[in-house]
């Protein structure tokens, strides 16, 4: 039983993302790209590691 579930878990983490990097990600994305003004979509963080830019995607913009 544990082990099935294991493997469940193990499989199921192999699934392409939610939304693709070139997909808008709102009514307003295409605006910005054109624009130049679109938002990294990750970052690299104090110690090196690249991190998904939800801050920056999501927030308000200056």
């Amino acid at each position: 039983m544990v082990a099935a579930f294991t493997g469940i878990v193990a499989l199921s983490g192999c699934q392409d993302p939610l939304l693709a990097p070139d997909e808008p990600r709102s009514q307003y994305d295409r605006y910005d790209a054109v624009r130049d003004q679109r938002a990294a979509s990750t970052y690299t963080d104090e110690f090196g590691f690249k991190r998904p830019n939800i801050r920056g995607r999501l927030g308000a913009k200056e």
